[in-house]
């Protein structure tokens, strides 16, 4: 996805979110032995988080998770009480969980501010102004947007380079990958990013081998951020390469998953639904 194309849209309802983070900013006492197992934030997803599809994509409860915002507001405190030499001296999986965590539970964070009076993220912006870039989010020692967790933190080169991370970080519209019921965590990282990106790979709502036009269609997603899918990754150096990995679930006939394995195949991308993945 092209940065600046998946991330449009600001309105007057981020000046809540503005003014909740400088009323809840964690005492010292409460920045010692973190929790990596970001339990809060797994005991909120399992309880408004639903499934669809066997987990090719969710819906949230949004109704019901405002009704849990002490709980959630609690547990973005506590993201915002590690300072940064701390978060330093974790292992890469660890800070890789922390950000994924911190960028989705600050994006329901955001959708509550508003929340029942809008049917998409981009309502809370306008043509020159966007929800993901205002740095309402206290984090690591400064005040951070939404883009800078992704496209800063997650995407910077040389610090994670792991395609994946769009399958894990999620908008709040129909059209992203799944809203993951459980926190990530460092422990199991990998088997949970390979298995968002299995899940979003097999939703043929949005990826899928067209057999009639003879093309893979593809996620926007692929568009956007087609250069995170050429940093050899695991051994993957192109989009087709990537595609290729997913083959059985993309298409059914076995020449057409032959095609897709051979890499030989025309790329179209599918319209992206900005509606709001409300349950």
């Amino acid at each position: 996805m092209k940065a600046l194309n998946r991330r449009q849209g600001l309105g007057w309802g981020l000046a809540a979110a503005w003014s909740l983070s400088a009323l809840h900013r964690p005492s010292r006492a409460q920045t010692a032995g973190f929790d990596h197992s970001h339990a809060a934030w797994t005991a909120l997803l399992r309880k408004h988080v639903r499934l669809l599809r066997g987990g090719q994509a969710t819906q949230v409860a949004y109704a019901a998770f405002k009704t849990d915002r002490p709980a959630l507001k609690a547990y973005l405190d506590s993201l915002t009480a590690v300072a940064p030499a701390t978060f330093g001296g974790w292992t890469r999986a660890e800070r890789q969980a922390f950000l994924i965590n911190a960028y989705n539970a600050s994006t329901v964070e955001l959708i509550l501010t508003r929340y029942p009076n809008l049917k998409s993220i981009k309502e809370l912006g306008s043509l020159l102004s966007s929800p993901w870039k205002p740095k309402w989010i206290s984090l690591l020692g400064t005040q951070v947007s939404l883009d800078d967790i992704e496209h800063e933190m997650l995407r910077k080169r040389g610090d994670y380079d792991d395609p994946r991370v769009h399958f894990a970080v999620n908008c709040a519209s129909i059209g992203c990958p799944a809203l993951r019921e459980e926190a990530f965590v460092a422990a199991k990282l990998d088997a949970q990013m390979d298995e968002q990106t299995l899940r979003f790979m097999s939703d043929r709502t949005r990826n899928r081998y067209n057999p009639q036009r003879g093309r893979l269609e593809l996620s926007k997603i692929f568009d956007w951020y087609g250069e995170d899918f050429r940093l050899g990754h695991r051994g993957v150096v192109s989009l087709p390469a990537f595609a290729a990995r997913y083959a059985d679930v993309l298409a059914d006939a076995p020449a057409d998953r032959e095609r897709l394995r051979a890499g030989n195949v025309s790329i179209a991308y599918t319209d992206y639904d900005w509606a709001l993945n409300d349950a």
